[in-house]
């Protein structure tokens, strides 16, 4: 894989169906095998079990409405130690045992496997490894102890031991042409037999540093292997060798330091690797390059299960027309899971994507045992795994047809006619987007569904001198329950990592550089979470892990001193307490979830607990009132969400299922209190999306988009104004945007908002802090590591002069209450005033006047002075091409009678001569014009000196002024050039997010500076010799 050339297969991404997808009740697999563990033909899939000497056999695919059946292979009285499927009949396996043994089995689609039809017995001790001929049928190699032996299954008799290891075979591979064979043994030597002319290697290299078990593979080239093992260090690495220089690996790849043995998977068509380890999760997708040589990760997908073995199904059983280039079976203590490997592609289904499916080895052998014996080489015949193409008679022994399931598109084996590669499609989108941004978007809209009229939405950092800096200690141990700051628009508040539970407060009003010490609120425990209330800019409230909410008063002009005596304490829990919120609607209503499952409902102006609400069975990660405060949601770690009615039950009222992932997650009402939205993690740990609807939470979802892989929650803000959804994440540098409607498909992708550093968190201040004018929607405040950034989503427009009232619709008035608590205990609902943001004196563009078009005339005196000779020529052919353009009109010599031919040929040819004329003029002025303004511009340089430059700017493509704008120089200073260099060299590296053109940029603008200083050099010395003489 080129460095400089883009994969096809660098959006490869794998995909894990559900469990309803799943190969459930196997009954166990074996954990006693250093084996693969499991293999899969074209028609059944064969699996070690717990039970030694048995294996599992099971179909490939079951027929829609078809039961899946199991049954088992006894096949030897020791543990099954690796077992193979013929290339070239799907009925013959063969097993490998410790008990030195290697057993032929012919397995029917239905009914017993009956007895073996031949026994080989291996000397040396245990079968280690086995696998049969790439081309020649009835050929098989296996490794025992320290011998390796080939086997002509026609006859069951060994043709050649291969006796030549110091220690015990641990792997053993044919090349794909059939003609070598390839060892690696526990004496770390990396081994290379050409069995026909001798049974010593032909080479012979030092493999793996460590001797624990190694794996060779080898690749699509026949000069290329591969091998997995571990190094000196015990750090689990892959080699890639080439025959040509056998003493040392071309190129290498380390993994981690893990103890499992890795189990390379390759593809010989695409050149992918696959990548897992008995009693990991982790699997990994590379793909290996050889000319040149590289090894480069594409993915790393962590799976529910741990892996007992894996295996790769036949290219001949892709859904090729889905872009599926690899599936994957994994097999567990109690499923096996297919995995498919898909390049996302626009038209998927539409057409078949030659360039990722080239021509695969078919299933009809090209050699006998015999002629591969006596010195013939042949590779079998390529398939086109087209489906398009005429399906030719099945390759199967007993001619069954293999059911599938009915959204599959299986690839019908095929001769092909030759290549069918072609170039890799530069249209790829993302599998969790269907937003194409384009100059014609409503003609794209049928063909990709709606999208956001927010899609344009830009996030930006404010001005340096709006923010805060110097902020020192802030808290890093905050749960995960909790925001872990929070904002008002007068002030902010921080955990601060010191003991005490210590809260800095800060004023938005006052940005700049804070002083080393601050004034603080000592909350006397750790602080859990926080929250401002939103009536009243000067109330804080905290929760601790002591249980108690404490209620603070901050003074109107700000902190000034330490505080430490609260307005209010709350013994409001037995445990910690784990989310504080004020009602939307009512004033002095609070509500707290604690680690004792309850939730507490709160009227601070008496200080008492007015209701207790009960029902969860495990934590409560995410709590969320709606909108109009009449109901109360909850996110449990339980997997269940729940709504309360909290005046009428202290039970819920509805429940719905929740997220899969016990991570975390957060709830939120949108859409005017329609829908639930789930910020969590499915059971993969895939950070997620889900829409429930408040009518009924038992239907489950009804909408679900998956984001991506990270361990921190996704913290949703809704603006319930336009609708547009903010995701951020502690830990993060993105911030994902949607546009949440009420219809499907729900969710519609907006630009995202890409920070240079991690946030701690985001905060988002009310709609009237926006800058209307600048169509600002959403203004927010973000917290890094040491300081607190204002930032800005705002709508690009080209109309900016007047109010954009399509985004700016009438707004609550949310920081003042519509009731007091005791008219919201006493069962009354209210929901606070609107107001419009128009500023003074903006016209709605929904009011905007329309634009008439006006007629444009020409003045006068355009066609009363002189015509140069370029607006001549102008006019003579546009004159010309008019006439040409209209071949109806008639020939102009039509129109004169009495012109005979020849005279009306003597004006054409004066036409086209004073054309001509008009033309050459032109050009030649212009060509004098430049070459006069060149010349004074190198007088203008200081003559002898200024020529010089003009012509090495000429030579070397980059002038002087262009090479002083690259280094941001103005003038010609020898250390300030280096200074510059060095630095803009340094910043531009592509390991800093820099590219290797900017990089040549600012080398030619040093190279031309350091010319122009010679230059200027020679110059000054040559006056000063004229001055001397």
């Amino acid at each position: 894989m080129n460095r400089f050339k883009t994969s096809k297969y660098k959006n490869c991404i794998p995909k894990i169906p559900k469990k309803e997808g799943w190969i459930a009740d196997i009954g166990g697999a074996s954990t006693s095998s250093s084996g693969d563990n499991l293999k899969c033909g074209r028609s059944r899939i064969v699996y070690n079990t717990d039970s030694p000497g048995v294996l599992g056999i099971t179909s490939l695919e079951v027929g829609q409405g078809e039961k899946r059946t199991f049954s088992r292979l006894h096949c030897h009285s020791d543990v099954v130690t690796d077992f193979a499927f013929s290339p070239f009949d799907d009925n013959l396996l063969a097993t490998g045992s410790a008990d030195q043994s290697v057993k032929l089995w012919h397995v029917p689609n239905t009914g017993d496997v009956g007895d073996a039809k031949a026994t080989l017995t291996a000397k040396g001790g245990h079968v280690k490894a086995l696998q049969f001929h790439p081309s020649a049928e009835a050929l098989l190699v296996s490794a025992a102890g320290k011998s390796a032996q080939v086997w002509d299954l026609s006859r069951d008799a060994a043709l050649a031991a291969l006796n030549d290891h110091g220690d015990q075979v641990q792997s053993i591979c044919w090349s794909q042409d059939g003609v070598l064979i390839g060892t690696s043994s526990k004496d770390k030597r990396l081994r290379i037999f050409d069995v026909r002319k001798s049974t010593e290697a032909i080479q012979d290299a030092q493999g793996h540093d460590n001797n624990k078990d190694s794996r060779v593979v080898w690749t699509n080239s026949k000069n290329h292997l591969l091998t997995s093992g571990f190094n000196q260090v015990r750090e689990r690495e892959l080699l890639l060798w080439d025959l040509r220089s056998f003493s040392r690996p071309v190129t290498s790849f380390s993994l981690d330091a893990s103890s499992g043995l890795l189990i390379p998977l390759y593809d010989v068509d695409t050149g992918l690797l696959i990548l897992a380890a008995q009693g990991e999760g982790s699997v990994y997708c590379m793909e290996v390059g050889t000319e040149p040589h590289s090894l480069a990760q594409l993915s790393q997908c962590v799976t529910e299960q741990q892996s007992r073995g894996l295996a790769l199904a036949p290219k001949l059983c892709l859904d090729v027309m889905g872009s599926e280039v690899l599936r994957l079976f994994q097999l567990t203590d109690k499923f096996i899971i297919p995995i498919s490997y898909i390049v996302p592609r626009k038209q998927v289904g539409q057409e078949f994507p030659s360039d990722l499916f080239p021509d695969t080895a078919g299933c009809r052998a090209a050699l006998t045992s015999q002629s591969w014996w006596a010195g013939e080489n042949k590779e079998v015949e390529k398939v086109s795994l087209n489906p398009a193409r005429k399906k030719p008679p099945t390759c199967l022994s007993n001619k069954e047809k293999v059911t599938n399931h009915p959204e599959q598109n299986m690839a019908s084996p095929e001769p092909s006619d030759g290549s069918m590669q072609s170039s890799p499609s530069s249209s790829v989108t993302s599998p969790s987007s269907g937003i194409v941004t384009s100059t014609s978007q409503r003609s794209l809209q049928n063909i990709l569904g709606p999208s956001s009229r927010l899609r344009h939405t830009q996030g930006v950092v404010l001005h340096r001198d709006n923010h805060i800096t110097n902020l020192k200690g802030v808290s890093q141990s905050i749960p995960g329950e909790s925001d872990g700051f929070c904002a008002n628009y007068q002030r902010l508040a921080v955990p601060l990592a010191v003991a005490g539970g210590q809260v800095a407060v800060l004023e938005l009003s006052r940005p700049g550089r804070l002083p080393d010490t601050l004034p603080t609120v000592q909350n006397s425990a750790a602080v859990t979470d926080l929250t401002w209330d939103p009536f009243n800019p000067h109330r804080l409230v905290t929760g601790g892990e002591d249980g108690r909410i404490r209620v603070w008063e901050i003074p109107r002009d700000g902190l000034k001193e330490t505080l430490t005596d609260p307005k209010i304490i709350l013994a409001a829990h037995n445990e910690r307490i784990y989310t504080v919120r004020f009602h939307p609607c009512a004033s002095d209503i609070l509500v707290s979830s604690s680690f004792d499952l309850t939730l507490k409902i709160w009227n601070l102006k008496t200080g008492k607990n007015v209701l207790t609400l009960q029902g969860h069975e495990d934590q409560i990660f995410s709590l969320a009132w709606s909108p109009d405060g009449k109901y109360l949601a909850t996110c449990c770690k339980d997997q269940r969400i729940r709504v309360y009615e909290p005046r009428v039950s202290t039970q819920a009222k509805q429940k719905g299922a929740g997220p899969e992932g016990a991570r975390g997650a957060r709830i939120l009402w949108v859409c005017d209190g329609k829908y639930l939205l789930v910020s969590g993690f499915d059971s993969r740990s895939q950070r997620q999306l889900t829409l429930h609807s408040t009518q009924d939470l038992q239907q489950g979802p009804i909408a679900t988009i998956s984001i991506d892989v990270s361990p921190s929650t996704l913290i949703p803000f809704y603006d319930q104004d336009t609708g547009l959804l903010l995701l951020a994440g502690k830990g993060d540098t993105r911030v994902f945007l949607y546009e949440v409607i009420s219809e499907s498909p729900y969710f519609l992708e907006c630009n995202s908002f890409i920070s240079g550093d991690p946030h701690k968190g985001f905060q988002y201040l009310r709609k009237v802090d926006c800058a209307v004018p600048d169509v600002e929607i959403v203004r927010s405040v973000r917290l890094c590591s040491n300081s607190v950034e204002p930032v800005a989503f705002r709508v690009p427009r080209v109309k900016k002069e007047f109010f954009q009232d399509d985004v700016f619709p009438p707004t609550r008035v949310t920081w003042e209450p519509a009731l007091t608590a005791e008219e919201w205990l006493s069962g009354k609902d209210k929901q606070q005033r609107s107001i419009n943001l128009c500023p003074k004196g903006m016209i709605p563009v929904s009011q905007a006047p329309k634009e008439a078009p006006t007629k444009k005339y020409v003045p006068s005196s355009v066609y009363l002075q002189e015509k140069t000779d370029e607006q001549k020529k102008e006019e003579l052919l546009s004159a010309m091409v008019a006439k040409l353009g209209n071949r109806d009109d008639p020939l102009p010599q039509d129109a004169f009678e009495g012109v005979d031919e020849d005279e009306w040929a003597k004006y054409l040819v004066q036409i086209l001569v004073m054309g001509a004329q008009v033309v050459g003029r032109a050009f030649t002025r212009a060509l004098r014009q430049e070459f006069a303004a060149s010349r004074a511009a190198a007088e203008a340089r200081g003559g002898r000196a200024g020529k010089e430059s003009a012509a090495v700017s000429s030579l070397s493509g980059i002038s002087l002024q262009e090479a002083q704008q690259i280094l941001n120089i103005s003038t010609l200073d020898p250390k300030e050039i280096q200074e510059k260099y060095e630095h803009l060299f340094k910043a531009n590296d592509k390991a800093d997010g820099g590219s290797f053109y900017l990089q040549s940029k600012v080398v030619r603008a040093k190279e031309r500076l350091e010319q122009e200083l010679q230059i200027q050099n020679k110059a000054s010395n040559s006056e000063e010799e004229a001055k001397t003489t």
